[in-house]
């Protein structure tokens, strides 16, 4: 739902009202309710009384001149957004957005339309409280820069992976720390590739460490199962909005969000059933995913409809004349994980589906863009496995081009023949950062323009790999962030965990890809020069 009527308030009216819903006018005498909400707007009798905002503000879905604000009440409540160019809202800008109800479990968003570009953006959320509409909450603040016409720079960071494999928010260690190390890097926005949350990996309070200390994590009921149930998938995401450090990131920073297995169930596919895991007692994973995509849908900064089924996770996005960014979705059009070697596509060697790779194909040809980035939340060339004899994503080992792998020849093979121009791919998945060059030169199939795909993860998750290349596309290791032989399921504790990181210099349109470590340490970086 769209609101594009902004009030225009002057200083005094939003000083007076700052004053009432922050709680400046407090009145101390009332007795009853009845006579509480029959005072002036925002006058309030206690601090129980207001509808609060427990996991912050988020903004999402950020293009040339739009951008989607997101939060969540504590009951129902409408959602009003104030913004400005000045950070102490001179010239506010107000306006009235949907009510947060129990059916979306209290979140809203609202989508800000017509923004000036290359622009600070300051905003705050206030719910005004449906049943007593004198009562509102404190005010939560966020910010963001709305994408150059031309003449500035553009950051970026990218990742995936959080809360996994049970290293949760551990206080000792400073909770999800490496999302602090990304905000202070400010970036103008952050693509978060997938497995969002782990909605079956149960945290426990304490693991024991291979050092003999303890890794403490906090818990809540959500997260001390798989979740099968709304409420459960809906929890695993009120988990990691109680870290500081994902609050704090989050409304400074605008998320492009898509989703993989994880938001679900492992390795999952559309049509399979649970037999062989003990966990769950729904064992349809279609029910699952509904849920899971649900909620999802509810706690990103995502623009959707009020229908999640129609709700397409794939698009696209233009940040100025240098850049056009296009989300993938790899999981709810996929056929089922199989050995992957079939000779001609069917829809069991469907990935992004027929639609979708019509659709990416398009956009790309329209782009006007220098740079093309596409965020496939799985890598291209490294070998995932579901069991001893299913492949996860598209890789099928050595060979020529087969099963899945037939889509990717299909998209690569267009992105030649229509010579589209300064395509690189952005992905995560396997808890480590790499960069690989795909090289014609030394593939099995040879019908493509050479491209960069840069992976990393994990974002305070388990760190696992490295893992195997084929020569399908001729992946050349340029990079990879550990060796291999290390132990698996590493915890965050001793610093593998990566993100990734792009600047586009907006005179010379190099763009350098950086990977970084939890430190904020640059592990590995190149320079790309545009292809004219």
């Amino acid at each position: 739902m769209e609101f594009n009527q902004p009030l225009k308030v002057n200083r005094r009216q939003f000083l007076l009202r700052s004053a009432l819903t922050a709680g400046g006018i407090i009145s101390t005498n009332l007795v009853s309710k009845s006579q509480v909400f029959a005072q002036a707007p925002g006058i309030i009798t206690s601090e129980k009384m207001r509808p609060r905002i427990p996991y912050g503000v988020a903004s999402g879905d950020i293009t040339e001149n739009n951008v989607v604000i997101w939060s969540r009440s504590d009951r129902p409540a409408k959602m009003i957004v104030e913004y400005s160019t000045n950070e102490s809202f001179r010239n506010v800008q107000r306006i009235a957005g949907p009510d947060a109800l129990k059916n979306s479990d209290f979140t809203a968003r609202l989508n800000l339309k017509n923004l000036p570009p290359n622009q600070q953006i300051f905003y705050r959320v206030i719910f005004q409280d449906l049943n007593y509409q004198n009562t509102y909450s404190a005010p939560v603040t966020g910010t963001f820069r709305t994408p150059p016409k031309y003449g500035r720079d553009i950051f970026f960071v990218w990742g995936g992976d959080t809360a996994g494999q049970g290293w949760g928010i551990n206080p000792d260690f400073g909770g999800m720390k490496i999302y602090e190390t990304m905000r202070k890097l400010q970036p103008d926005f952050f693509i978060h590739s997938g497995d969002n949350i782990y909605a079956d990996g149960p945290i426990q309070s304490e693991v024991l460490l291979d050092d003999g200390t303890t890794w403490r994590n906090l818990v809540t009921p959500e997260k001390s199962k798989v979740a099968e149930t709304l409420a459960e998938f809906r929890g695993n995401y009120k988990y990691n909005l109680t870290d500081e450090n994902i609050k704090r990131f989050n409304a400074e920073v605008p998320m492009l969000a898509q989703w993989d297995d994880h938001e679900t169930t492992n390795n999952w596919y559309p049509g399979e059933i649970l037999l062989n895991d003990d966990r769950y007692t729904v064992k349809d994973v279609n029910l699952l995913a509904k849920r899971g995509r649900q909620a999802f849908l509810e706690y990103m900064p995502i623009q959707y409809t009020d229908d999640p089924d129609k709700t397409k996770i794939y698009r696209s996005f233009e940040y100025g004349p240098l850049l056009d960014i296009f989300m993938l979705d790899e999981r709810t059009y996929r056929g089922p994980n199989s050995p992957n070697r079939q000779p001609e596509p069917s829809p069991k060697t469907d990935f992004l589906s027929g639609k979708q790779v019509q659709w990416i194909k398009r956009q790309l040809l329209s782009s006007k863009a220098t740079w093309k980035v596409i965020a496939s939340d799985m890598p291209l060339g490294l070998i995932v496995r579901d069991g001893a004899t299913d492949f996860e994503a598209w890789a099928n080992g050595n060979g020529p081009a087969l099963g899945r792998e037939l889509e990717l020849a299909d998209l690569l093979r267009f992105i030649k023949y229509k010579n589209i121009k300064n395509v690189v791919w952005l992905t995560a998945d396997v808890h480590y950062a790499a960069a690989h060059y795909y090289d014609p030169n030394k593939a099995q199939f040879k019908d493509f323009k050479p491209f960069w795909e840069f992976v990393a993860g994990p974002l305070n998750s388990g760190t696992f790999g490295p893992n195997e290349l084929e020569n399908t596309f001729g992946p050349q290791l340029k990079f990879q962030s550990i060796p291999p032989g290390t132990k698996a399921n590493r915890p965050p504790s001793e610093g593998l965990q990566f993100f990734g990181a792009v600047k586009i210099n907006s005179n010379t349109k190099v763009m350098t890809v950086s990977l970084r470590n939890l430190a904020g340490k640059t592990v590995y970086s190149v320079d790309l020069p545009p292809e004219s």
